[in-house]
């Protein structure tokens, strides 16, 4: 970690907060940042040389730049605007029994979390408003969402510091990488119901890991679990040719884009 003498719990928050802001002026924090959890990922990641850009660390599909401007304008380059749900998928539609339903944090953590489903509806839910864009080039502005964010979920584990990059992984065997940094501060969800009903299975149900700012394969369904990892680890549509990041608004749609 970062070279701070924590002190005083009761102002630590505050001094690490001080911290980063002296020291990294580029960093624009959200609310978030009181979370001690947020706090000790973005040091982390600091910690490991990760690049810091002026651009807040939310979703340009989640707050900010979603709810300004005209419709036009919250279309990435490339797509066109939808007001249907396609749905795509890379094989059957797997049906897991709710009783056998889990959901787990693994990998570089001190102590794996895992929640069976009675568990994890139990957890602070969220409605979330989102711009969705799909590689296939369809666009879905305002889609309503409800579920629990990866940052309440990450406050359950003690991330190990070398935890950069995440692998989601999900009935059927699918599995999507992510950078850490892509999935904390507000940016991701495990969502359980679409307008107002639980989550379909054909679009991912009965829990979907969504993440709005990149393209809809990283959200991915049916998921059962994220793995934190030290390095990278491309996932299935990434080893067939798809981009790693997958950032929308960069057009990144096959790895050499």
């Amino acid at each position: 970690m970062i070279g701070i003498d924590f002190g005083d719990k009761r102002n630590a928050r505050e001094r690490i907060k001080s911290f980063l802001l002296d020291s990294i002026p580029s960093l624009l924090y959200t609310q978030d940042i009181n979370s001690n959890k947020s706090i000790y990922i973005l040091a982390n990641l600091i910690d490991k040389g990760a690049t810091m850009s002026e651009e807040r660390f939310v979703s340009r599909g989640f707050v900010g730049r979603r709810r300004a401007g005209e419709k036009k304008d919250r279309i990435p380059p490339g797509q066109y605007l939808t007001d249907d749900f396609p749905v795509l998928s890379a094989g059957p539609t797997p049906y897991t029994p709710l009783d056998k339903w889990t959901f787990t944090i693994d990998g570089l953590v001190k102590e794996m979390a895992s929640w069976k489903w009675q568990d994890f509806l139990k957890l602070p839910m969220q409605k979330y408003i989102v711009d969705i864009s799909c590689v296939t080039k369809w666009t879905h502005l305002d889609m309503q969402w409800e579920g629990v964010s990866l940052d309440t979920l990450l406050e359950y584990v003690e991330l190990d510091r070398k935890a950069a990059f995440v692998t989601a992984y999900s009935d059927g065997g699918y599995t999507t990488n992510l950078p850490l940094a892509d999935i904390i501060n507000g940016q991701s969800f495990i969502a359980l119901k679409y307008d107002d009903k639980p989550l379909a299975p054909e679009h991912g149900g009965p829990a979907r890991m969504v993440v709005p700012h990149l393209y809809f394969w990283k959200s991915a369904k049916w998921v059962r679990g994220i793995h934190l990892m030290e390095k990278d680890k491309p996932g299935f549509w990434e080893t067939a040719g798809y981009h790693n990041h997958a950032d929308p608004w960069k057009e990144q749609r096959y790895w050499n884009d």
